[in-house]
């Protein structure tokens, strides 16, 4: 079952990152138009964050193996609609952004419910192997797809490129429908109870909780676990300069560090450092994972400030693959530690609160970078970007330590995962 969900996730990843680049050579071969491609991305974007709390409450609710077979299934379907479209020559904006948003949903609804599924067929002392894997498989998948949707397109056309998205998209959710959880989850224990406490308040106030209430209990899992809100706040803060530096790094590089290929070394450079990064996270002797975990994220100082100063291209990519490496040990290890800390069965309402923080502040970045920049400069933005990004992560090992100390009163041991 392990294997099969690796192979399940890794044709997810590749389909998941082929979407962009076919929609913005589909769309701007028909219109020719960025506003119109902008529409079009939004519409997946929009929908998705809007529905994560709801997929996120469902994916405590659900078998996760049947969650994620109808999520990557929608998906199927909607990509399969698209390249109908566009072998046809249809190209009609307003069906292409219709689609966008079914497969938004369909993002929004599977997401949460990837890391139950992981928990429930995945042992303990595996997890962070097999999610170090589906990172490599990601990181890899981030790579190859936007170059092998770009051949596709140049040879053959965008609707053949969906084709297969949609094809990949069917596999996916045939090999993660076929796995069988071994556990069930149980609403979260408050604090204080046991899991067996627990299952008896479930048969006292019935298997139909209310929507409200299930959002309530989750949000109280998160509550309750302070290192949890200030590493998921930093996260964020990561993602948003990430925008930032994905905004104005290719300009940067093409008015003054030589040209597009310099930017091309810089991005090859991060993804380098990201794959090393995964595929050192588990051979790492880590004694705290949170701590590696923030400290991963604090990295991403380095090219803030190498484009504070425009630095030389060579510093600038090293300073990125510095920061992607960082990116790699932090995404298994996030992912380990999470499952292990958090309720199995609040699991997906807490990881939907992480990704909705993580989806939602990347665009944001991207967003107002060119704005802020015009406000402040690019020096100026930059530095404050760094600094704030090393300072939101950094800060949320306190209340880890906090933690560490509460669990050493409890259990007598000052073993802590923080």
């Amino acid at each position: 079952m392990m294997y099969r969900l690796l192979i399940g996730r890794c044709l997810s990843a590749l389909a998941t990152a082929l979407i962009p680049t076919t929609l913005t050579l589909a769309v701007l071969r028909a219109t020719g138009d960025g506003g119109a491609l902008g529409i079009v991305l939004a519409s997946e974007m929009v929908p998705l964050l809007l529905f994560l709390p709801v997929g996120g409450v469902l994916a405590d609710r659900i078998r996760p193996g049947r969650l994620a077979l109808l999520a990557d299934l929608t998906r199927c379907l909607s990509q399969a609609a698209i390249a109908v479209e566009l072998l046809l020559g249809v190209n009609r904006l307003l069906d292409l952004a219709l689609l966008s948003a079914v497969a938004g949903v369909a993002i929004a609804f599977g997401s949460p419910a990837v890391p139950r599924l992981v928990v429930a067929v995945v042992p303990a002392p595996d997890r962070l192997r097999m999610n170090a894997r589906i990172g490599v498989a990601t990181s890899l998948s981030a790579v190859v797809a936007p170059a092998l949707a770009g051949a596709i397109t140049l040879a053959a056309g965008p609707g053949w490129a969906a084709a297969l998205t949609a094809a990949l998209f069917a596999c996916s959710a045939l090999t993660l429908g076929g796995v069988h959880a071994a556990s069930r989850g149980v609403p979260p224990s408050a604090p204080g109870r046991t899991p067996a406490a627990s299952a008896r308040g479930l048969v006292e106030r019935g298997a139909a909780s209310s929507f409200g209430r299930d959002l309530v209990e989750g949000w109280r899992e998160i509550r309750d676990r302070p290192w949890f809100l200030a590493c998921v706040l930093g996260h964020g803060v990561w993602h948003f300069m990430a925008g930032l530096f994905l905004t104005l790094g290719p300009v940067a590089a093409v008015r003054e560090l030589g040209g597009e290929a310099s930017w091309m070394m810089i991005v090859q450079g991060g993804t380098v450092g990201l794959v090393l990064g995964v595929f050192a996270a588990p051979r790492l002797p880590v004694r705290r994972p949170l701590a590696m975990v923030q400290l991963g994220a604090a990295c991403y100082l380095l090219p803030m400030v190498a484009l504070a100063v425009t630095a030389p291209a060579p510093v600038m990519a090293a300073a990125y693959f510095v920061a992607m490496f960082g990116l790699g040990v932090l995404s298994p290890l996030w992912e380990t530690v999470v499952a292990d800390e958090i309720p199995e069965a609040a699991l997906g309402r807490v990881r939907s609160f992480d990704q909705l923080i993580s989806f939602a502040s990347r665009p944001f970045g991207l967003a107002v970078a060119a704005p802020l920049a015009g406000l402040t400069g690019v020096t100026a933005l930059a530095l404050t970007g760094g600094v704030l990004v090393a300072a939101a992560n950094l800060v949320a090992i306190v209340p880890m330590a906090h933690s560490r100390r509460r669990r050493a009163v409890r259990t007598g041991s000052g073993h802590s995962t923080s």
